[in-house]
């Protein structure tokens, strides 16, 4: 009798402490998800504005600074850096980019990135 009246405290005892956990759990999954909606609908309408202190020059930039860019991410950046190390291995010292257009060369690159980025490239 004694056993049997343990056995159910015990059990009685494991379900509030189960049900305790799970109200704590969602209780945060809700406050995550309220604070991920509200960072969210903060950031929204904001315009955010690049800066460089002068041109970037693809022949020679370092990927860090083709990242900055317009519509340029790390992958874009990283394939102009592959495109100008392979022609610069094929053809010398002749520069890779003459013109905005010939980035179009680059995989990854079209006429409408080129538009965007032209205003800040200088080819010298």
């Amino acid at each position: 009798m004694a056993a049997d009246s343990f056995v159910r405290q015990s059990s009685a005892r494991q379900n509030r402490i189960q049900s305790f956990a799970f109200v704590i759990g969602a209780s945060v999954c809700v406050l995550f998800c309220m604070g991920f909606a509200a960072s969210s609908l903060l950031g929204l309408g904001q315009a955010y504005e690049i800066c460089l202190d002068e041109k970037i020059n693809p022949n020679d930039a370092p990927l860090g600074s083709l990242v900055r860019l317009p519509g340029i991410g790390i992958g874009k950046a990283g394939a102009i850096v592959a495109y100008r190390e392979n022609f610069s291995e094929k053809n010398g010292s002749r520069p890779v980019f003459e013109t905005v257009d010939d980035l179009q060369k680059v995989s990854g690159i079209g006429s409408k990135t080129v538009e965007n980025i032209s205003g800040w490239l200088k080819f010298e």
